[in-house]
């Protein structure tokens, strides 16, 4: 059974309104005794809702947004309904999304790494339509503060999205431009071995979002790639 036949079940008995949904999800998710897959529902039915209340964040839901939304997962087929279900239902109040972030980041509060897949993949979504609007950002910065991240967490992970090439890629790596490029390199390393796919899967990142550590891993080595050209091109 597909990790989104599983949150269908958890939806039935009464979940007909947004509110009802929230409160519905919460206390099913806390009943399931397997925890990982706790951990995958919980990180699943977040990246729905948040993505369908953040669809409106910017005034209007986009074509460009909605067809994102959809390549963020690989959809088993049959279950876009299940899909649909999750996202119908979240989209219909915007107010509510804090509910579901805090929700998300109690049910995640040992795992920052999977908090982040979801900031990353909302990102996606956000710039679907060619820019991460005012609103947008405000709504991913509020995401992130409930999340835990700090300030400057929510600056790096933003530079993966929004400053255009990657960002400044030493904000990308979290790395201080006065290292070394031996001391930079092992760290862009060290970052490459921590983000492969294969480590968001093995956390209990279900593997339909996969995509999310494609394009996080591709952001790191374009950010390696614009540091090491630029010392290479400036004389010792």
């Amino acid at each position: 059974m597909s990790i989104f036949s599983r949150i269908a079940g958890l939806l039935t008995g009464g979940a007909g309104a947004v509110g009802a949904a929230a409160a519905n999800l919460r206390a099913a998710l806390a009943a399931l005794s397997d925890s990982d897959l706790r951990r995958q529902a919980a990180f699943a039915i977040a990246m729905i809702a948040l993505s369908a209340k953040m669809a409106k964040a910017d005034g209007v839901v986009t074509r460009p947004e909605v067809d994102a939304f959809c390549r963020m997962f690989t959809i088993p087929r049959g279950e876009e309904a299940n899909v649909s279900r999750v996202y119908n239902l979240a989209k219909q109040d915007v107010a509510g999304f804090e509910t579901y972030a805090r929700d998300v980041a109690h049910f995640l509060a040992d795992d920052a790494g999977m908090l982040e897949d979801l900031l990353d993949g909302l990102f996606d979504i956000a710039k679907a339509d060619g820019a991460v609007h005012e609103r947008e950002l405000s709504y991913l910065a509020r995401v992130a503060e409930l999340f835990g991240f700090d300030e400057h967490a929510f600056a790096r992970i933003s530079a993966r999205h929004i400053l255009g090439n990657g960002g400044d890629p030493y904000l990308v790596l979290d790395a201080d431009p006065s290292w070394d490029t031996d001391r930079l390199r092992r760290h862009y390393r060290k970052l490459v071995s921590e983000n492969h796919p294969d480590r968001l899967i093995a956390r209990g990142v279900p593997e339909e979002f996969v995509r999310i550590a494609n394009d996080r891993l591709a952001t790191i080595n374009a950010a390696w790639d614009r540091i090491e050209a630029t010392r290479l091109s400036t004389p010792a």
